[in-house]
């Protein structure tokens, strides 16, 4: 049966502990898209990752492999969500459904998280998903960029969304909650 997992990306801890953790209030398009999924009649979880503003590798896996993860599971990361599956895609030899990287970014100045993303991005990982497609905007910030570059760089038979005007795919860069071009990309 068809599944979805989608991970949120690292909020600023000020912003985080002002809301006290509330996934509403930092997801900015993620429970939309849950929302969305579940009414086409696919289950969509939504892993609330352990101190999202510190992300440690391991803790974060320890939540995410507590979901069932098939081959027709879809898998969906907002920026350090993205990079995280990057990584766990990479160290995993399991198949699964669609992959879609919104903002992938993995830290690429290794300022701002510690150990996250030590690894070696593993190139055969496009084979084990049914499809993978990295979403990014020109206007996002450089570290983003720089990681769609490595993406680039490293990996074939990817899809590339290249947008000119959603900043980082928040609700403050693309003024709204709804992200159809993502469902368009599941094609749900």
């Amino acid at each position: 049966m068809k599944n979805a997992i989608i991970l949120h990306g690292m909020p600023d801890k000020e912003e985080y502990l002002a809301v006290k953790g509330d996934l509403k209030a930092i997801g900015h398009w993620i429970i939309w898209l849950q929302e969305a999924l579940i009414l086409k009649g696919i289950p969509a979880d939504v892993p609330m990752l352990p101190e999202p503003y510190d992300p440690k590798y391991e803790q974060w896996r320890l939540v995410f492999e507590k979901y069932e993860i098939t081959p027709e599971t879809i898998l969906v990361g907002h920026s350090c969500g993205a990079g995280f599956l990057v990584r766990w895609l990479s160290e995993n030899n399991v198949s699964v459904g669609k992959v879609v990287l919104v903002a992938p970014w993995m830290d690429p100045t290794k300022e701002f998280t510690v150990g996250m993303f030590d690894f070696v991005i593993n190139q055969e990982l496009v084979n084990r998903c049914a499809e993978l497609t990295v979403m990014y905007s020109l206007d996002d910030d450089e570290g983003v960029r720089e990681t769609v570059m490595n993406l680039k760089a490293t990996l074939t038979g990817v899809i590339y969304r290249e947008f000119v005007d959603k900043g980082h795919f928040t609700v403050e860069d693309m003024g709204t909650i709804a992200f159809p071009e993502i469902l368009e990309v599941l094609a749900v």
